[in-house]
């Protein structure tokens, strides 16, 4: 069985991502989408939120070829893939300055886990400047975010910025 991971914070879970998701999951039999809990941040949403989202957003993804599961961890990528006995982990670049960064991390990841492959999938054109960040930032200040993040992750950013 080939399993993938695809790790990262979802904070929160954008087009881009699921896009990153239906292209990938031709390539595996299992994918493990990763949410990571890093305390070192300030998250608008839990690790639990972003799970929750992640599941209820996955249905509008073709995905039948390849079994999903969402899980939240803390820590080395490349521990948790090991643990999750994966032979990939999945990321998504948008730009150069993303393949410099990914770079780094998936020879880093290679030098922990020398048997854990990572994959690079370019992100659609569309999503190409998609950031959670920057989903956030122009959420923050009123600008629309329609079509570039799923309706209900929309949803629950106006449900936490209202309280």
């Amino acid at each position: 069985m080939q399993r993938a991971v695809f790790p990262g914070s979802f904070d929160p879970l954008t087009n881009g991502h699921l896009d990153i998701i239906k292209r990938s999951a031709p390539l595996f039999d299992e994918m493990i989408i990763a949410v990571l809990n890093n305390l070192d941040k300030s998250p608008m949403f839990t690790a639990e939120e972003r799970c929750e989202m992640i599941r209820e957003a996955l249905p509008s993804v073709d995905t039948s070829e390849c079994t999903m599961l969402v899980e939240a961890f803390s820590g080395l990528t490349a521990e948790f893939a090991r643990k999750s006995n994966a032979t990939a982990i999945v990321r998504g670049i948008r730009a150069v300055s993303d393949y410099e960064y990914e770079l780094r991390m998936a020879l880093m990841n290679r030098r922990l886990e020398p048997t854990i492959e990572t994959v690079f999938l370019m992100a659609g054109e569309e999503y190409s400047y998609v950031s959670s960040t920057l989903m956030k930032q122009v959420f923050e200040l009123g600008g629309r975010v329609d079509g570039l993040i799923p309706g209900l992750v929309e949803e629950k950013m106006r449900a936490k910025q209202n309280r």
